[in-house]
């Protein structure tokens, strides 16, 4: 039986003195250099030795948006499939496509009408993890979503969001989570004045 999600638990051992907040999220693999990247998580308020549990499912959903601001309601999108957005008698709607992803670890959104741009939003756990705009008549997002999650300490920032570039390059902090099942994020570090350590992510109770 195949794994449907992985059990997470962000701990807070740091001795942080801003009530920061923490920023997990998600890169394409299969993305352009120009791709978003999007807040998934954002955990707020978590004060010294509180604990926020959270899911990472195995599988995505996918939903798009047109340009009348009409939004499809959320499909499940497994690895190699495809969607396409089309017109039917009753407008614009998304629907799975016969010809699949070019790729089996990847998923594709193909803007099938014949005129005005799309937006393809992909969610996990019903939060949005990624997306592309300004997908053009006869354009696809392609997107390849690997369990691995990036992790950091933000000072302001919105769950949903895209996240500024600036603040991308300033979080290295990455776990792989192929293989377990069940694990908690520990955060350590900070502190006031001169005494302030660099915040460190490390994973514990590991399980597979």
């Amino acid at each position: 039986m195949s794994l449907k999600y992985i059990e997470l638990n962000f701990v807070n051992r740091s001795a942080d003195m801003n009530n920061s907040s923490i920023v997990i999220f998600q890169k394409n693999v299969a993305a352009d250099l120009d791709e978003l990247t999007v807040a998934w998580i954002v955990i707020k308020n978590c004060g010294r030795l509180n604990y926020h549990p959270f899911i990472y499912p195995m599988q995505m959903d996918v939903s798009a948006s047109d340009s009348y601001g009409n939004y499809t309601p959320h499909m499940p999108a497994p690895d190699g499939h495809a969607f396409e957005m089309v017109e039917d008698f009753t407008g614009d709607v998304l629907q799975r496509a016969r010809r699949p992803a070019q790729s089996p670890s990847e998923v594709e959104v193909r803007n099938n009408l014949e005129t005005g741009a799309i937006t393809a939003n992909f969610f996990k756990d019903g939060k949005l993890v990624a997306a592309k705009t300004g997908i053009a008549p006869a354009q696809k997002a392609v997107i390849e979503i690997q369990p691995i999650i990036y992790i950091g300490v933000v000072s302001q920032i919105t769950q949903g969001a895209i996240i500024e570039a600036a603040i991308i390059q300033q979080i290295h902090r990455r776990f792989d989570l192929t293989g377990i099942t069940k694990a908690d994020i520990v955060m350590t570090g900070g502190g006031p004045g001169r005494q302030s350590m660099p915040f460190e992510f490390h994973l514990h109770n590991v399980f597979l």
